[in-house]
């Protein structure tokens, strides 16, 4: 397993993260162990979850399988960069949602519970607030650091310019401020390399790609499609099935599956320090792990750049 720093911190990961949203909804608690299981055994130590996950208000599901798994012992926590997230509702009362120093004081200590652990590696803010200034956020931040309960802090679903922000009013306060951001970002869907990964790449941010298959439509979807007679009919298949078959295509020349390719392409990216992948099966993880083997030619690269072309940077995309 080849692993990297996060951002500019001196923590190391390995180059894929094991998502886990579908523990509990989608995936058993007995296969979410399995899976689990098998990304130590390939040496995967990067875990991504949210306090929301499982999609049961307040009860934070799949943290929960988490926490039952680490509870094992054997060295699972210990093994496990954990990061986790903070914001959405958690309950129907103010201040059971956002970034308020209340909802993180409390939405960390629920975490902690449940997770059956007594820190946090990453924390991230699943989404931007608005409505709460960052003075009051880095202070909630700094002091759970200061009693432990999180090593490291980042965002999701950033802007650019959100992250600017965030690290200049971190650099005030001579705090760390984030270390990675986590976004969507795959082949179909390009936009953050306009303005966040810049600012990533400028700030020592690491990239964490969500949906690196773009919600299965590089999964190799048409090919499933033919081999079992039934097709995912949805508007946004039908808008790109000429550019997907083009990829598969693609793919199929060189002897690689969809999904490993896309996953693959991911590793080449600037910034980026490990996609996520959220795996319903072990069969569909083991699928994944192919992708840190797969190096793909820089023709193949420039092939990928023309079907689905890349966007120039902010500000020299419109600045002269």
């Amino acid at each position: 397993m080849e692993y990297t720093h996060l951002g500019r911190s001196g923590l190391r990961v390995s180059r894929l993260c094991l998502g886990t949203m579908n523990f509990g909804p989608e995936t058993s608690e007995e296969s979410s162990f399995e899976i689990m299981e098998l990304a130590h055994d390939n040496g995967i130590n990067f875990f991504d979850t949210a306090d929301v996950y499982g999609w049961r208000k307040g009860e934070g599901v799949t943290e929960q399988i988490l926490g039952r798994w680490f509870a094992k012992g054997g060295g699972r926590r210990e093994r496990t960069v954990l990061a986790t997230k903070v914001h959405n509702p958690m309950g129907d009362w103010p201040n059971e949602e956002k970034l308020s120093a209340l909802h993180v004081r409390r939405a960390c200590e629920a975490s902690l519970r449940r997770l059956q652990t007594d820190y946090i590696d990453l924390y991230q803010m699943h989404h931007i607030d608005r409505e709460t200034p960052w003075e009051e956020i880095w202070e909630a931040m700094e002091v759970l650091r200061y009693q432990g309960k999180i090593l490291y802090a980042g965002s999701s679903n950033f802007a650019g310019w959100h992250i600017a922000q965030a690290q200049e009013a971190a650099q005030k306060r001579h705090f760390v401020g984030l270390v990675s951001e986590q976004s969507y970002y795959n082949l179909i869907v390009r936009d953050i390399e306009r303005e966040v990964v810049p600012a990533c790449l400028h700030y020592g941010v690491g990239v964490i790609p969500w949906s690196p298959l773009a919600g299965g439509l590089l999964g190799g979807v048409l090919r499933k499609e033919a081999s079992t007679g039934r097709g995912a009919r949805n508007d946004r298949l039908e808008a790109e099935r000429p550019r997907v078959e083009k990829f598969e295509k693609m793919c199929e020349r060189i002897g690689q599956g969809p999904g490993e390719v896309a996953l693959a392409w991911l590793l080449t990216r600037p910034g980026v320090t490990a996609p996520i992948v959220g795996p319903r099966t072990p069969e569909q993880f083991t699928s994944a792990l192919r992708a840190l083997d797969l190096e793909l030619g820089l023709s193949f690269i420039e092939e990928l750049d023309g079907l689905f072309p890349p966007h120039k940077p902010a500000p020299e995309a419109y600045a002269w």
